[in-house]
């Protein structure tokens, strides 16, 4: 199960960012403008923050008909792309269906994990799936461009949605696996999310972490263009994002058995916003790529840290709302940082100024943050105070 998810939410990456590494190149082709091709990757944010909570509700309600819908959008916008590979249309209506099903996918994240692991192995679970994502952008960057230059957009769209089908015939297959633990939505609705202040500090440590990355990913290049090292630029956002992919894969497990996942997200604000202040003093390659790397290492990583906080904190039945409500803050803060950067975008010194300042804006959130032993006692409490609990 964990092996099928984790392969269909990184195809949902990659098929998000298809045309982000070739967006010049695809607007020639398609007879459009650069603008009118990034309009394909906004679709997804845009669509995530109405999606959200909605599908988080209904994945809590009933898992496996939710994600099955998310897996059979994905798979069917895959397939929409590939009818007129040219044609701008059929382009954004295969995004437009993908990104309605990527909530469904990315929200069930941590119900993968409660059904299918012991407490013991979820934090593991948890950051495997968080892995995918950056693996899925990873790919994107890297492949899109030599599969365009070697069979234009036929061949990308042609590889990049048989991925996406795969992985959604991969997850409808396993989503027949019976559950290993029980999972029983809560009564209640959203009214716990409302009055959790945990849940708030851990979505604004999204909205940063998220928010930065995004702005990073946009305009990296052009920031580096004005300090002359405009070359260099995407093979930063790849070292940065495959140091996302190691620290999710390791660092939220061992946080989550030692109870740091404050201390480690602590960490993650403050070497961010020391690595673009560096960015901005020393932008020689080498030195970005330093940078860059334990940015990303610690920075990437702090969204499994925070999911799997959010599933210790909502307990069972509450995992989907928890997701998405942490993911739409998120989503919210990609479109925010990217509208702020752009503003500034003609003086690199500000824009790297703009994401050191965004990122020490986490800190008083992460402190702020409660003793994670304290945490668990208080959600424990909260859940055995629930109507259903008083019930039973």
């Amino acid at each position: 199960m964990l092996s099928a998810y984790a392969l269909l939410a990184a195809s949902t990456q990659l098929l998000w960012l298809s045309f982000a590494a070739v967006d010049t190149d695809a607007a020639r082709l398609m007879h459009v403008d650069v603008g009118t091709v990034g309009d394909l990757a906004a679709v997804f944010p845009g669509l995530y923050i109405v999606l959200a909570l909605p599908t988080g509700r209904w994945l809590d309600s009933r898992f496996t008909q939710a994600l099955s819908v998310g897996a059979v959008l994905v798979a069917a916008g895959a397939l929409l792309r590939m009818v007129a590979p040219t044609a701008y249309a059929w382009q954004l209506a295969g995004q437009v269906v993908i990104a309605a099903g990527q909530p469904l996918v990315l929200n069930s994240i941590n119900k993968v994990a409660a059904r299918h692991f012991p407490e013991s192995e979820r934090a593991l679970a948890i950051s495997i799936g968080s892995a995918a994502l950056f693996a899925g952008i990873l790919a994107a960057v890297l492949t899109s461009g030599p599969m365009l230059a070697a069979g234009g957009l036929p061949l990308l769209l042609y590889v990049h949605g048989a991925v996406g089908v795969l992985a959604a015939a991969a997850t409808l297959a396993a989503t027949r696996l019976p559950a290993a633990f029980a999972d029983t939505a809560q009564a209640g609705g959203l009214g716990w999310l409302r009055r959790s202040r945990l849940m708030w500090l851990l979505a604004g440590l999204v909205f940063i972490g998220m928010g930065t990355y995004n702005a990073v990913a946009t305009f990296l290049q052009p920031v580096l263009s004005h300090l002359g090292e405009g070359g260099a630029a995407g093979p930063l956002i790849a070292v940065m994002t495959f140091a996302g992919i190691l620290g999710a894969a390791s660092i939220a497990p061992a946080a989550a058995a030692r109870q740091r996942r404050r201390l480690m997200l602590c960490a993650a604000v403050l070497v961010s916003a020391l690595a673009f202040a560096m960015l901005a003093v020393i932008h020689a390659p080498l030195w970005s790529g330093a940078w860059l790397f334990a940015a990303g290492f610690l920075l990437l990583a702090a969204l499994p840290v925070v999911l799997d906080w959010a599933e210790v904190h909502a307990g069972p039945g509450r995992q989907g709302a928890a997701v998405g409500f942490v993911m739409l803050a998120g989503n919210l803060g990609g479109l925010i940082y990217v509208v702020a950067v752009q503003v500034v975008i003609g003086s690199p010194y500000v824009a790297l100024g703009l994401l050191a300042a965004g990122s020490v804006i986490g800190l008083p959130l992460a402190l702020r943050l409660p003793d994670e032993r304290v945490s668990r006692a208080e959600a424990a409490r909260a859940r055995d105070s629930t109507p259903l609990a008083a019930g039973r």
